[in-house]
């Protein structure tokens, strides 16, 4: 081997590539960091800062198109060589995005149908990121030339450790003829003939049939449910097209010790991250989340959650999160309390990143984002969020080798599914949003999946997420199904046989309604599910509030409240463990449990309250013998574990309050790794308010 390529590669340390997934010696800690954006040139200064911060990786130019290219065919990238070789001779890793997110103003003007068309005409304008069609042929044109060019000037950088693919795709609501042309072409090799799908949408309803391909409608005011869920699957699957078409470009240049990336949004629903993650050698995702007493790490804890169990169980990258302050406005400026940074970077880490960064280094001086602050506020000079950076960086330094690769494993599980939250989101049964369009309030994802998750969370119960394109409930002990509006006969005869085989399941009420196009079943609900569930109902009903009598669940009289939408389930083997309390419905259960086969299902007919779910949730673990010393501990007492490298197992306590919190420490014995004490077995341990433990157990785990 050359000296030269020998020594790039030993600069590229603390980054290794291994077969299942890219690995790391070490943590990464860092920024996004725009030198292009700054009022003054002081790169020098920024690197002297981030160099005696401890940061170790920087991402740069994701949204730099213009510079890259400032006029059409002239391509100039002498001002971000400058960036990238001072980094690495700093020894500062770079990932270098594609600049595809945000157009520049020649793009536009030449080409104005590459911006975004929505549904009844409106249009996207010029003067905002993100306002462009993804489909459209001159803008993949254009995207290609720019990524070809880039990578041909920077693959052989060793400062550059890996790529990252556009940013926050979304399919952006386009509208655009190509797209709808891209849709009919999907629709014909899913479907085949129209008459196929006159049967499959029912398009007869009010005389909607057609009689070929060009008769199908544009989606502005269709109102037909197949349709309107088959263009969510084709969204999704535009985005992943148009990621894995990025990906492959960069592969073709890319060294074989540089990975590729995206970062996605958690919050985000239009993009398939199954099908996306296969094109990519590690996930990244942006978390943001409230601060001072709202800070709960919840959104934390279901972004990593989510993410990792996207990537079978791999770990990620936090490529942004809050420094300071977050707001398209001043409204909401709530910097953190003492410590809060440092937890919350703990906090990724304890979900299974390998890697977080600030968005941003610097505060910007003008534009939108003006309020959304970085490490530095706009003085541009250290202060108390840079001294906690400083502080956690000198931590990662010392025992970053203990916490990176951390692997978690789980025994219960949450089945999610885009295809229920979609439909619930254009067919709502919460009283909010338009009868006729996507309401896009996501109440499945908010309201029903956030409830089952944060309840886990506050009770320190490990879990993952499963989805129906891959699900292995045979791995989990308990599999909870939040509102499964739209499913195939296939996904739930497999729910069946894990049931029959011995699996348990918390169900809630719409499940199996719909089939996989949104055809309700002409069946008795709950259809397939009916042997399993052990009761049947034909009748269901909105309302604002109800109880359940005698207070099933000792919640008390505030709590003991089920809302929104109720089942009446009429037992055919189930075991009612709750009934309405009402005059005229109270001899319906409310809630049920069935034995089948070796199994059992759980079902719940109506929206029940937090307290009424953790005692379900809590009473399911104990009845199946799940629960562990971490459920003696809960809110704001959280804690995280899995295993490092050496299988070791790596338990995190985070006090989320402004209180000083005492615990006994219920497992053997090892070490504090940020203080370097030694722990036993039953010692009482204290947590400072917004501090974190982590402890290192003094064994290997078989």
């Amino acid at each position: 081997m050359k000296p030269k390529l020998l020594l790039s590669l030993l600069l590229l340390l603390p980054f290794a590539a291994g077969e299942a997934q890219t690995r790391f010696d070490n943590i990464l800690y860092g920024v996004a960091y725009y030198h292009e954006y700054m009022p003054s040139d002081r790169l020098d200064e920024d690197i002297r800062l981030m160099k005696e911060a401890g940061i170790s990786v920087v991402r740069v130019g994701e949204s730099t198109w213009s510079l890259f290219e400032p006029r059409e065919g002239e391509f100039e990238f002498a001002w971000m060589d400058r960036i990238i070789d001072k980094m690495h001779a700093a020894g500062i890793k770079v990932i270098l995005g594609t600049p595809t997110y945000s157009i520049p103003a020649w793009l536009w003007n030449k080409h104005p149908e590459v911006l975004l068309s929505y549904q009844r005409g409106n249009k996207a304008y010029y003067g905002i990121r993100q306002n462009m069609n993804i489909t459209s042929p001159a803008y993949l044109f254009y995207c290609e030339r720019i990524i070809r060019k880039m990578m041909e000037h920077y693959a052989a950088h060793p400062g550059i450790i890996g790529y990252q693919v556009d940013n926050e795709t979304t399919s952006r609501d386009v509208n655009n003829y190509d797209f709808n042309v891209g849709f009919r072409s999907y629709l014909k090799n899913k479907f085949g003939t129209a008459q196929n799908l006159n049967k499959i949408w029912g398009l007869q309803y009010w005389g909607m049939n057609i009689d070929s391909w060009d008769e199908l409608a544009p989606r502005d005011g269709i109102t037909n449910t197949g349709y309107k869920l088959e263009w969510e699957r084709f969204n999704r699957k535009a985005v992943a097209d148009f990621l894995k078409w990025q990906s492959e470009i960069v592969r073709e240049y890319k060294r074989k010790d540089q990975f590729v990336m995206q970062c996605f949004m958690p919050s985000v629903q239009d993009v398939d991250q199954i099908e996306s993650s296969k094109y990519m050698d590690m996930l990244a995702v942006n978390v943001y989340h409230d601060q001072q007493d709202g800070l709960t790490g919840t959104e934390i804890a279901f972004a990593g959650d989510y993410f990792r169990s996207v990537k079978n169980g791999l770990n990620y990258l936090i490529t942004e999160t809050n420094a300071q302050t977050i707001g398209w406005n001043s409204r909401i400026q709530q910097p953190p309390y003492p410590g809060q940074l440092r937890q919350n970077v703990y906090a990724h880490l304890g979900s299974g990143a390998n890697m977080v960064e600030y968005w941003h280094w610097h505060s910007i001086h003008y534009g939108q984002e003006t309020y959304w602050k970085g490490v530095l506020s706009h003085d541009l000079q250290p202060n108390r969020a840079y001294a906690e950076v400083t502080k956690t960086a000198q931590e990662l330094k010392r025992i970053g080798k203990k916490l990176v690769n951390l692997k978690k494993e789980s025994k219960v599980a949450i089945l999610f599914s885009h295809d229920s939250n979609e439909a619930l989101n254009f067919m709502p049964f919460d009283q909010r949003g338009s009868a006729w369009e996507n309401t896009g309030n996501d109440f499945y994802r908010n309201n029903l999946v956030s409830q089952f998750h944060r309840i886990l969370y506050r009770n320190n119960v490990a879990v993952d997420f499963i989805f129906p394109e891959n699900a292995d409930f045979n791995k989990y002990s308990l599999v909870i199904i939040p509102s499964l509006y739209i499913a195939s006969d296939e996904l739930l005869n497999r729910i069946t046989d894990y049931v029959k085989n011995g699996g348990h399941v918390i169900m809630q009420f719409k499940s199996g309604f719909c089939d996989e196009n949104s055809m309700v079943r002409p069946v008795i609900a709950p259809g397939p599910l009916k042997e399993a569930c052990g009761f049947y109902y034909q009748e269901f009903t909105n309302f604002s509030s109800m109880g359940l009598k005698d207070d099933p669940f000792s919640v008390g009289e505030q709590d003991n409240k089920v809302n929104t939408w109720a089942e009446y389930l009429i037992r055919d083997k189930a075991e009612a463990l709750a009934f309405y309390d009402h005059p005229y419905f109270g001899e319906y259960p409310a809630i049920t449990r069935n034995n089948y086969g070796k199994g059992t299902l759980l079902y719940e007919g109506c929206m029940v309250s937090d307290a009424i779910q953790e005692k379900i949730i809590l009473n399911e673990l104990d009845r199946l013998n799940l629960k562990t010393a971490d459920q003696d501990l809960h809110w704001p007492l959280i804690t995280k574990w899995g295993k490092d490298d050496e299988n070791k197992l790596i338990r995190y306590y985070y006090n989320y309050s402004s209180e000083l919190l005492e615990f006994d420490y219920p497992y053997i014995g090892g070490k504090e790794l940020i203080s370097g004490k030694n722990v036993k077995s039953r010692q009482k341990l204290q947590i400072a308010p917004w501090d974190v433990l982590i402890i290192e157990e003094s064994r290997n785990q078989d």
